[in-house]
């Protein structure tokens, strides 16, 4: 195929240019795209319940709306599923991604709009590339094909929809928007195996399709990579990766931490490590957020121009404040408003910053991802630092975990107990779980205090999990491929008894 990178560098050599102009403006850049939401959307329900035609500052903006979570925005939102227009966003909507279901356990409905899709998904993938290209000027990512692992329309809805409404995984829409000749030249598989909603067929169907391309670059989720690579492997015979794909250079990586899968990607693609790039993507369902910019630095850098107006509510606090006053340093639980029509939403994440100017971050943990039930305050950062420790530490690859706490009982003292599939078993489990366990004291004060002299709570229990079996639970929640992905902390005991039960069958 021939190498139209050159020809393509030159395009996102502007999206560079893009970045370099944020800085020292966050403001400025911020308000810009703040006017353009509340203009567009000025003569929309919401536009005249909050007064946009009247709003020209950040204050008067922040006092006209509510800061609102999924249950907040429902109503209005199947409003719009249901084909009433210029509710949250001028015009109808078509597009609707499927999320996580939410505490009611109703599956949420994220609209996606036109300029959301063009906007802010399309130019969050685009800065993405560029920031690669950038760091990397031999790259020849575009002599070849790009694998994009992807989700599907959803065929089982809770809500009867008009037969022009589409709903299922963000990255469906996506795969579903890219113009044929894209599709034939540059991506691999074919849409009509990308967007197949039974992961049985689908996933054998991949690996035929991926294995004789000439793959130079991937996307997707982290665990989801792995399982179809080790497929590719067991297909056709070979050692690794480098073997079938002798000229991949760069996986596009989101969802989940990539740390703990670090060590499993260069033993399953091979060769020399520094032939092989990394991209950290904070891309959600309710839009694309940051990019790595920089190989060495694993801190992303926020979109200030994609669409999104950006707030940040430190935890104890009640009101927010402006991507342009944000500390370095501190945890925030994220708040957009975004051309989807999400208005000063928190799609649950929690976030560092870890620079101001350029505004850079990481994510942390979820609001409601994380075990609290005796005041440890445990949050799926600490958790991914003290399993990747108990990893290093025993040479142990792990393909997928949840935590839940076990509450005293029978006299008993309360622990954590963690379900957790091995793709490469420990070297002891006894010395993998004592690891994790004094990791996770390490790194949390308040978790060290609980198991201090084991007075409130005892060691963490390790359960080993049948291969396929976080699989299986995903498949039976309908939340199988794309993004969607285990819950990682619980604060309580739904999740994890339902794949306790699952254990015992497999």
């Amino acid at each position: 195929m021939l190498n139209v990178t050159p020809i393509a560098r030159k395009f996102f050599e502007g999206k560079i240019k893009n970045m370099h102009q944020w800085e020292g403006k966050v403001e400025e850049v911020q308000m810009k795209v703040l006017r353009h939401l509340l203009e567009s959307a000025r003569d929309t329900l919401i536009g005249h319940e909050g007064g946009f035609v009247r709003i020209k500052s950040y204050d008067r903006f922040s006092k006209a709306l509510p800061i609102a979570h999924y249950e907040q925005v429902r109503e209005l939102i199947m409003r719009v599923v249901k084909g009433e227009p210029h509710i949250l966003w001028p015009g109808k909507v078509k597009n609707f991604a499927q999320s996580s279901g939410t505490s009611d356990g109703k599956s949420k409905y994220i609209p996606i709009t036109h300029e959301g899709l063009t906007r802010n998904h399309i130019a969050g993938a685009a800065y993405a590339v560029a920031s690669y290209l950038n760091s990397n000027q031999n790259s020849r990512m575009f002599s070849g094909r790009g694998f994009i692992l992807g989700g599907s329309f959803s065929s089982t809805l809770d809500t009867k929809l008009p037969k022009d409404v589409k709903i299922g995984d963000l990255s469906a829409t996506l795969i579903s928007r890219v113009p044929e000749f894209v599709n034939f030249f540059y991506r691999v598989p074919s849409k009509r195996i990308a967007l197949m909603a039974d992961w049985e067929q689908k996933l054998p169907a991949l690996v035929t399709a991926s294995s004789t391309q000439n793959v130079t670059n991937i996307s997707g989720v982290p665990s989801w990579f792995l399982t179809v690579m080790t497929s590719i492997l067991d297909y056709t015979g070979k050692n690794s990766i480098r073997e079938v794909w002798p000229n991949l250079e760069v996986f596009f990586h989101g969802g989940i931490n990539f740390e703990p899968y670090r060590e499993q990607y260069h033993k399953v693609i091979g060769g020399n490590d520094s032939d092989m790039h990394y991209v950290e993507t904070y891309n959600a369902s309710e839009g694309f957020f940051a990019v790595q910019d920089e190989p060495a630095n694993k801190a992303m850098r926020l979109l200030l121009d994609a669409g999104i107006f950006f707030e940040f509510l430190e935890a104890g606090k009640r009101v927010p404040v402006p991507a342009w006053d944000v500390k370095p340093g501190k945890i925030y639980e994220m708040l957009i408003t975004t051309c989807n029509g999400l208005w000063r939403y928190s799609p649950g994440d929690t976030v560092q910053v870890c620079e101001v100017d350029p505004l850079r971050i990481k994510v942390v943990g979820r609001t409601k991802h994380f075990i609290n039930a005796f005041g440890e305050e445990v949050m799926v950062f600490n958790a991914d630092a003290a399993l990747l420790e108990a990893c290093k530490s025993t040479g142990a690859h792990v393909l997928n975990y949840t935590a839940a706490p076990v509450y005293a009982h029978d006299k008993m003292r309360g622990r954590h107990q963690w379900l957790i599939e091995f793709s490469k078993m420990p070297d002891s489990l006894e010395k993998f779980t004592h690891i994790l366990d004094s990791t996770l004291r390490n790194v949390n004060s308040d978790y060290d205090a609980k198991r201090s002299h084991s007075l409130f709570l005892d060691e963490a229990e390790v359960i080993v999990a049948n291969q396929g079996v976080f699989d299986k639970w995903l498949a039976s929640t309908g939340k199988m491929g794309g993004q969607r992905k285990v819950p990682r902390l619980s604060n309580d005991r739904l999740i994890m008894e339902h794949l306790l039960t699952l254990n015992r069958r497999s």
